[in-house]
């Protein structure tokens, strides 16, 4: 197998992998699952896109190095020419796995300023999902094991009156 192949197939793996984990608020983790959650009504004041970035943990530069310490290594017409290269490739790799990394770890996530009947105002970050929210609706903020989500309120149909 060619290192460039092997190269792409763990850049692959990498992104692959990293789209495996969710943040997102139509997800519900199994620890939540048949657990009390407080909710509270609330109106969106304020609907704002932000990306939320989780910290990286190293894999994509230490995989990028040797990846690319090794497609490198094969380089050259002897063993310091190399070796050498090796070495550079190394580098390239890991700052380009690190780069791969980072940009994985970024999510699109909405910032949502609420206020509550009371009158306080309460600002959630979470993941896009597939609830859109606008300034003015009505919203509920579902507290569970100390997260939060915004979830939009359901609203009862109109009772028809009777004859």
């Amino acid at each position: 197998m060619s290192c460039s192949l092997k190269t792409s197939i763990l850049s692959l793996l990498v992104v692959v992998l990293a789209a495996c984990a969710s943040s997102s608020p139509d997800v519900i983790r199994r620890d939540d699952a048949q657990r009390l959650s407080l909710v509270e009504d609330a109106v969106v004041v304020l609907v704002r896109e932000v990306k939320v970035e989780s910290g990286q943990t190293g894999i994509g530069a230490a995989t990028g190095g040797v990846v690319g310490g090794i497609a490198g290594y094969g380089g050259g017409s002897n063993q310091r020419e190399g070796q050498i290269i090796g070495v550079l490739a190394a580098v390239a790799g890991a700052a380009a796995g690190n780069a791969i990394e980072r940009m994985s770890n970024r999510e699109d996530a909405l910032e949502i300023v609420v206020q509550l009947k009371n009158g306080e105002r309460r600002a959630v970050v979470q993941a896009k999902g597939a609830e859109v929210f606008a300034p003015g609706d009505a919203v509920l903020l579902v507290t569970s094991s100390g997260r939060v989500r915004v979830s939009k309120a359901v609203t009862a149909p109109a009772a028809s009156a009777k004859p």
